[in-house]
């Protein structure tokens, strides 16, 4: 997904998005492992995009704290 179609989630569908995309890179060091990886990029483009969900978390989490500071 692109970052701005990440940025149209909501937490909640972000979090779930987050998660997923932990269960499949769990899912594709296992098919490395086991020689079975078909297409080594993904594991690497699976890497990054959990990198902008937690950015994008993150990034909310922190405009909520300076609202409530406000």
């Amino acid at each position: 997904m692109k970052t701005r179609q990440l940025r149209d989630l909501d937490l909640v569908e972000l979090t779930k998005r987050g998660s997923d995309l932990k269960e499949e890179l769990f899912s594709l060091r296992v098919q490395s492992v086991n020689g079975q990886l078909q297409n080594v990029k993904r594991v690497w483009a699976v890497k990054k995009e959990i990198a902008r969900v937690q950015t994008l978390l993150r990034e909310r989490q922190l405009a909520t704290a300076q609202a409530s500071e406000r």
